[in-house]
């Protein structure tokens, strides 16, 4: 056992490595708290408190990282969430090519491209009309009209 407390140091920064190589991997913001934890660990590790006292500080540390700096690291580091052009398209006009009835999509035309859409209000809107994309839901446009 002694063996063990004077090697925490050690095991801390193997674990620190660890987490470092998976988070690199991964690019999850999960166990890179994991791994400030371990290295907040070495620290703690030249102290003379148990093993298992140290393990338990360790998790404790770890989840108190992960609950409380991942979701603001999360949001200011924008992971997870793909961004598209199609985010561009949104207040764009566009042209009805193919009519969009009640419970029926229709075709727009913008930039060249053909979209399946469907009215904002789920009205009738007849080819040839001008409208406005509102937002895109999945692979439809979502329109208003003029």
């Amino acid at each position: 056992m002694q063996i063990l407390l004077d090697n925490m140091p050690w095991v801390w920064f193997a674990v620190a490595v660890f987490c470092i190589v998976i988070e690199a991997l991964t690019l999850g913001l999960t166990t890179i708290w994991f791994a400030l934890s371990a290295l907040i660990m070495i620290v703690i590790g030249f102290s003379p408190l148990p093993a298992e006292w140290q393990v338990l500080v360790f998790l404790l540390l770890s989840a108190a990282l992960l609950v409380f700096t991942r979701p603001v690291a999360v949001k200011k580091l924008k992971v997870g969430r793909l961004r598209t052009n199609v985010d561009a398209l949104s207040g764009k006009k566009a042209l009805v090519i193919k009519d969009i009835r009640p419970y029926e999509k229709g075709e727009i035309k913008i930039n060249g491209v053909i979209w399946s859409a469907r009215s904002d209000t789920g009205s009738s809107v007849d080819a040839g009309s001008e409208c406005v994309i509102d937002h895109i839901e999945g692979t439809t446009a979502v329109i208003k009209l003029l």
